[in-house]
């Protein structure tokens, strides 16, 4: 679940790959993937989108992407609790590739 914590749910996901102890949980494996996954896509929208946004007057990409990125991370925190894998679209594909090759 603190895997998606967004801001600092991306030093979990590092503990939780690190770690022998989780290292043939699947499930676990399988949320730390998709929460750094998610953390590469906060920065993104940080220092890319965000930045785009600025130049023109009155568009809000940026912050539709990062109320998405929000919700998303919510709705995974709770999927998490419950033991349930859900994958995302791109991110849970991501996730089950880096899974399935380590």
């Amino acid at each position: 679940m603190l895997s998606y914590v967004p801001g600092i749910g991306w030093i979990a996901c590092i503990i939780w790959l690190a770690s022998d102890r989780f290292r043939h949980d699947r499930t676990v494996r399988f949320h730390a993937f998709q929460g750094l996954y998610m953390f590469v896509a906060w920065l993104m929208n940080a220092w890319v989108v965000r930045p785009l946004c600025s130049i023109g007057p009155h568009f809000e990409a940026d912050k539709l992407i990062g109320l998405a990125l929000l919700i998303m991370s919510v709705f995974m925190m709770i999927k998490a609790s419950h033991d349930q894998a859900y994958s995302l679209p791109l991110f849970g594909e991501l996730a089950e590739r880096s899974v399935a090759e380590g």
